[in-house]
């Protein structure tokens, strides 16, 4: 029984990125002290970090920051290039912490009248330097050195409204569903309080699932990417909009 209820509550973690124990004694009717046992008996496996009242799911270093930034670099120009067209004078965006939603900053900064809120410190600073109204999206740094995120910048997310949300995430599989990383709750508030979800994501992202779902093209109202999807992906989500780009052969990685 035990054993069980250890791999439920990794999995609600897993899910949630962040959990309380209140809420796991009230998901799963165990005593405060049960609940902390088997949160000390993932900890020492290495597989969440204990914080005061909580946990969370330990997160895999992946590839840093800097380099994810490089990678795909004209891919993700053109991408950027593409969504920057919607914005107009005027509008509140929010933009997310991806390598590739930074990439809108160069294409934005001359809109007139525009306010970015974004956990993006570095794209902060660039923007506001051009005059552009920004917000700053607060919490842990959670990707080193200029990335915010958890369960606080989720929360002050929740107080804005904007015209349009601009994310990306790790991954996407063939049929439509997207699948998240560490900024799992940010981007469910982003796509929640926006008129319009619009997610960007290149080829080499195609096929890449994981264990942190986070919705799929039905949520989304424009998907910007350089790969062809099929007939059949396309009637699914009948109001998606697909604007796929072209990229040159000679651009790779």
């Amino acid at each position: 029984m035990s054993e069980k209820r250890i791999d439920t509550i990794l999995r609600i973690i897993k899910e949630q990125g962040y959990v309380t124990v209140k809420y796991l004694c009230d998901e799963l009717h165990y005593s405060t002290a049960t609940i902390n046992r088997d949160l000390n008996d993932l900890q020492k496996k290495k597989l969440i970090t204990r914080h005061y009242g909580g946990a969370e799911i330990v997160k895999s270093k992946g590839t840093p920051l800097v380099f994810r930034y490089h990678k795909m670099r004209p891919v993700k120009r053109l991408l950027a290039k593409k969504a920057a067209e919607l914005v107009k004078e005027g509008m509140t965006v929010f933009i997310d912490g991806s390598t590739t939603a930074q990439y809108i900053g160069q294409y934005i900064k001359d809109v007139k009248n525009l306010k970015v809120i974004t956990n993006n410190l570095n794209l902060i600073s660039y923007l506001s330097e051009c005059g552009v109204k920004c917000i700053c999206l607060g919490g842990d740094i959670i990707e080193s050195p200029y990335i915010t995120g958890g369960i606080d910048s989720a929360f002050q997310a929740k107080s804005y409204r904007a015209d349009l949300a601009f994310l990306s995430t790790g991954g996407i599989s063939a049929d439509g569903k997207i699948f998240d990383g560490v900024y799992l709750d940010l981007h469910r508030v982003m796509i929640e309080n926006s008129e319009k979800a619009v997610f960007l994501i290149d080829h080499k992202k195609l096929g890449v699932t994981g264990d942190r779902f986070l919705s799929d093209l039905s949520n989304i109202d424009i998907l910007i990417t350089d790969h062809k999807f099929g007939d059949d992906v396309k009637e699914k989500y009948k109001n998606t909009q697909f604007m796929e780009i072209e990229t040159p052969k000679t651009q790779t990685d």
